[in-house]
Order: structure tokens, then sequence, then C-alpha cells
């Protein structure tokens, strides 16, 4: 899939705001946010991805493609619980996505009517569903829907970042968060991506 159209534009104006994300950028030549799947599998990785590393989450959803047929509202909601235990699911997570499955599969959840709905509206139907938290919704909206300007604040990687470049390792008080995120407005979830690369160089994806 291709990079979201806004991207070099994003990254050049945070870049000239910036010099954390100047410095970032730069090391980060031709890597960009992209999504991968559908609306379906994108959700399900999220949910798969809740309080564990990216390495982990690959692993699991490494297990969940070779055991599974397809990654699919039916196939999720038919496979037998242990059998989704088995690739490394905890029982929450299990039960977590297929509601989901059942969401998709019963017209609950309407993607065709997601672009046209603001940051907001849409986190309030995802979270609507089991096991799907602000966060998870949040990943969906930056790593499917490409919107642009998504701030995970609760996201472990961006606290650590915040951290670590604009706070000597401490975590960043109201008024500090407040200013990054006016500076860093319309692009949030770009900065945010990059963020994430200054901790780990390889590209996050849901």
């Amino acid at each position: 899939m291709k990079p979201p159209p806004y991207w070099t534009k994003a990254t050049n104006e945070l870049a000239a705001r910036d010099p954390v994300i100047a410095k970032i950028a730069s090391g980060c030549a031709g890597l960009t946010l992209r999504s991968r799947g559908d609306a379906f599998s994108t959700l399900a990785r999220s949910i798969v991805g809740q309080q564990i590393s990216v390495r982990a989450a690959d692993s699991v959803w490494l297990k969940l493609t070779t055991a599974l047929p397809a990654i699919e509202p039916d196939t999720i909601d038919r496979h037998d619980a242990d059998a989704l235990r088995a690739c490394g699911l905890s029982r929450s997570k299990v039960t977590y996505i297929k509601d989901l499955a059942r969401h998709f599969s019963n017209g609950a959840l309407n993607p065709a009517a997601w672009p046209r709905m603001s940051d907001d509206d849409l986190i309030d139907e995802l979270t609507r569903v089991r096991g799907i938290g602000r966060w998870t919704a949040e990943m969906f909206l930056i790593f499917y829907m490409m919107r642009p300007d998504v701030f995970p604040l609760a996201d472990l990687g961006l606290q650590k970042a915040l951290r670590l470049h604009y706070n000597s390792g401490r975590p960043l008080g109201a008024r500090k968060l407040a200013a990054l995120s006016k500076l860093w407005q319309p692009w949030r979830s770009v900065a945010t991506w990059y963020m994430w690369r200054s901790l780990d160089p390889i590209p996050v994806e849901y």
C-alpha cells in the first residue's frame, strides 16, 4: 500500500518545527507509515498486540495466520477457542477477537461509513466492541484509516520516547504534553510514528 499522501508535507513541517523529529526523520529515509490487510484483520492484529511487545505480537500473529485458512470474521467465529489459545492468545483476547468477528458478521460495524466519520465518532463506535479500548481504536485510526492527527497518549512506546527526548527520562507533565500536542498538530500521527522509530527501527504495522 502506498504511504499516506500527506507524509512528505507532514514530515517537512514537523522537522521544521521540532529538531528532535528532524533528527529522527533524517535516519528514516524511505520509511513511512503503511497499512496492510483489511479493516477486520487490522483490528484483530491490534487486539493481538495489546500489552505485549511488537515482536511478541508478530509471533502470535504468525501462528494465527499459519493455523487459520484466513483471518476473516467467519473463520474466527467458527474456530475453536482452545485452538486460538494455542496460537498464543490469552483467554480474554480470544473472547475479544471472537466478539469483533461477530460485530463484522452481523453488520454492527459498518466500514463503509467510517471515512465520513470524525476521529472521535469512529473511536466511540469501535470501543463498543469488547476488548477494543481507546488505544486499540487509535492504532486502527493511525494504521488503517491513515488519520493524520491521532495522539495516542496511553501508548507505552510513545510515553517512553517522550520521556527520553523531551524530559531527560522523566514523565512529562500536562503542560509539556499540551505544548507538544500543539506543536505537532495537525500531524500528531506522523510525529508519534517517528517517536516509535526512535526506539525501534523496525516500522510498526497493524
